[in-house]
């Protein structure tokens, strides 16, 4: 817990750094997460009138393809949400 508190701390900090990185995440995020709900529901269409011979075909690795990719969306997503705060952290206390 306090690892991440230093963390935010040093985002807090480094408002260019937390910038930057806030709007990679922004994009990785947007890359990432673009059409995952039709693919994933084109992925399970397949594999329901395909059954075991779509799961064979490549129908399961696409699958767990598509769930490491909305995994890697989540981190980016929270990696954004983190710079947010830490961004509106700063700008809070710079009028104290």
């Amino acid at each position: 817990m306090a690892r991440q508190r230093k963390m935010f701390t040093w985002l807090c900090q480094h408002s260019l750094v937390s910038f930057l990185l806030l709007t990679l995440s922004f994009v990785v995020f947007g890359k990432l997460s673009f059409d995952i709900v039709h693919l994933f529901s084109a992925n399970a269409e397949y594999l329901l009138d395909n059954g075991w011979a779509g799961m064979v075909d490549g129908g399961l690795q696409q699958l767990l393809e598509l769930i490491l990719s909305a995994c890697a969306a989540m981190a980016a997503y929270m990696l954004f949400k983190l710079c947010e705060q830490a961004l509106l952290e700063r700008m809070r206390h710079q009028h104290d």
